[in-house]
């Protein structure tokens, strides 16, 4: 293994109380049943496929929704409810790296919350790239976006390891020739990369 990918949300990240749109209407007086129906089912394909910018979607639901409520507020707001970084996690992640490995980000993400991981919880200093769904066009599981992280790091598949917490997303990785492991947050990750996943 030359690079371990990494998943964000549900491994290096948690959001904070376990959903990060659980206080959602009592702090903003938003539902989030109506966020998901008007924005999340009907946006976010095209948001986190980087096909629609997110604040140009959100928008027009807000003022339907809630029109004393700013796109920055809410934006702000689910960042900051869903950045709870697993320091245990990180901690055996940097061990890795010291011994070798690179470490990349490879996840599902709209441009903003992408740059918001990589710079204001500065995932850059623990990883040396992201691969993200909005910037490549494809996202897990699709074929596409491991064809595209393997075209832009120039390795081959079979040096390339997902960690994942959703298992399609790791059969996925493993029927394109990279080794999968799925984390659910019970083993330490030398026990989980020491053991056979493919």
């Amino acid at each position: 293994m030359k690079v371990l990918m990494v998943d964000v949300d549900g491994v290096v990240v948690r959001p904070k109380s376990g959903r990060w749109d659980r206080n959602l209407e009592l702090d903003l007086g938003l539902s989030p049943e109506r966020l998901g129906a008007e924005f999340f089912e009907r946006h976010w394909d095209d948001v986190v496929h980087g096909r629609a910018a997110l604040e140009a979607r959100l928008q027009p639901v807000l003022q339907r929704l809630a029109p004393n409520l700013s796109v920055r507020e809410l934006i702000n707001y689910w960042f900051r409810m869903d950045a709870e970084l697993d320091l245990d996690l990180i901690s055996e992640l940097k061990g890795l790296r010291a011994s070798g490995v690179g470490l990349h980000l490879a996840t599902n993400q709209e441009h903003e919350r992408a740059a918001y991981l990589w710079r204001d919880l500065e995932l850059r200093s623990v990883f040396s790239a992201m691969h993200y769904s909005a910037d490549l066009g494809w996202s897990k599981p699709s074929p596409e976006f491991y064809g595209a992280v393997v075209e832009r790091t120039g390795l081959e598949p079979a040096e390339l390891t997902l960690l994942d917490d959703r298992m399609e997303n790791v059969l996925a990785a493993r029927e394109a020739g990279w080794r999968g492991v799925l984390w659910d947050g019970t083993a330490p990750l030398s026990d989980l990369l020491s053991g056979d996943s493919r």
